[in-house]
């Protein structure tokens, strides 16, 4: 099992910049592709963060198109290397309101834009609640943002006619007692709901818990959550048809399923179960399947979850040779897009038979020193 003391040597690793040699992009796709199909990539630059806007042709390929600006400005932690936010879920697109939301998290601010393709247009830049947001949580017309600094807090938003509107008396602590900028290791990983919308989760890395707050009918939480103590290093989590919580864990690269119940305690369905890489810590779902991002060992593995929620391993080495893997979006059972904190670029992926993941393009991300959060439609 990795120690604690270990994957803190292998992030610092991250940190101090282990780069991996990579191949120049690919041309992108040519002129069939389709209209109205777009990846978005937030560069987080501390000095103006901006939303890179890529067209997804039919092969999976992308073309640049332009960025859009934020109105407000990154955030790196301190410590951080290739996951500057150390978070998932920075970059969310709510389709059924048309918007893309950003998180600004040297301004303490949320964007929000209207999307159209691949097409964007800044409609709302608007206060965060707290200090350094790195993650949103959506449900319906709820949103939660999570900020990381201070103490750390989750705030909440009704999202109406396409502009987010602050409910009172939302915001909440998470007790964390950070700085203002804080330490890496020390910022929650991820929020969000469950998909009934009963309950609102944050994971936190060095206080090992994952924290399940209730959400009533008003869309306020309880006034405190539940922290159930899990370890090591519990980060981001989605959600199986049966709606387990499936959960990763840094600190042994491995993957869990637990349910969440009513009074906010949760309990473990399946036994952790590594994929022997180093430092898991993003997970998405595609084509019945999860796939994770080791970004110490620069890879993603291949997971699914059988109908009794127990976690089976398919390939520990799905793909490889992505320098600092974080964040990661998937479209339609077809395609994979893995960010590489480490090197400024975005690798594509086909997704064929068994799950099996075809690199087709390293795209590279202008201004992309800090890019962290992706999107696609």
């Amino acid at each position: 099992m990795t120690s604690p003391i270990r994957l803190l040597g292998l992030l610092a690793a991250v940190a101090a910049g282990v780069f991996v040699a990579t191949v120049p992009a690919q041309a992108a796709g040519g002129e069939d592709g389709v209209s109205g199909h777009g990846v978005f990539v937030q560069t987080n630059d501390p000095g103006a963060n901006s939303i890179a806007a890529f067209k997804r042709n039919s092969d999976g390929t992308l073309t640049y198109t332009t960025s859009y600006a934020t109105g407000g400005q990154g955030g790196r932690e301190a410590g951080s290397g290739s996951d500057p936010l150390a978070t998932q879920g920075s970059l969310q697109l709510v389709p059924e309101e048309g918007l893309l939301l950003a998180v600004n998290a040297g301004s303490n601010t949320v964007s929000a834009f209207r999307v159209r393709g691949d097409k964007l247009r800044l409609s709302q830049v608007i206060a965060s609640g707290g200090q350094f947001p790195t993650g949103l949580a959506l449900h319906g017309g709820l949103l939660y943002v999570l900020n990381a600094g201070g103490d750390g807090s989750v705030s909440g938003y009704r999202v109406i006619g396409g502009r987010l509107h602050p409910i009172e008396g939302s915001t909440r602590t998470l007790g964390l007692g950070n700085t203002p900028n804080p330490f890496f290791l020390k910022s929650p990983a991820e929020v969000g709901f469950t998909p009934d919308g009963d309950h609102l989760i944050v994971t936190t890395k060095t206080n090992n818990t994952v924290d399940v707050f209730s959400v009533g009918e008003d869309g306020l939480l309880s006034a405190a959550p539940v922290k159930n103590q899990e370890a090591p290093v519990p980060f981001a989590f989605v959600f199986d048809h049966a709606g387990r919580m499936v959960l990763n864990f840094a600190g042994t690269s491995s993957l869990e399923t637990f349910n969440v119940n009513p009074d906010n305690t949760i309990t473990p369905v399946s036994a952790p179960v590594s994929d022997t890489q180093a430092a898991l810590c993003w997970i998405t779902p595609s084509r019945g399947y999860e796939y994770t991002s080791n970004t110490g060992s620069g890879s993603v593995s291949q997971f699914r979850v059988a109908g009794d929620g127990t976690v089976v391993l398919v390939n520990a080495t799905a793909a490889s040779n992505i320098p600092g893997a974080t964040d990661s979006a998937a479209t339609g059972g077809q395609f994979l897009y893995v960010q590489s904190g480490s090197s400024g670029t975005v690798h594509a992926f086909s997704i064929g038979d068994g799950g099996s993941l075809t690199r087709i393009q390293i795209a590279n991300i202008p201004d992309g020193g800090s890019q962290e959060g992706i999107a696609a439609n």
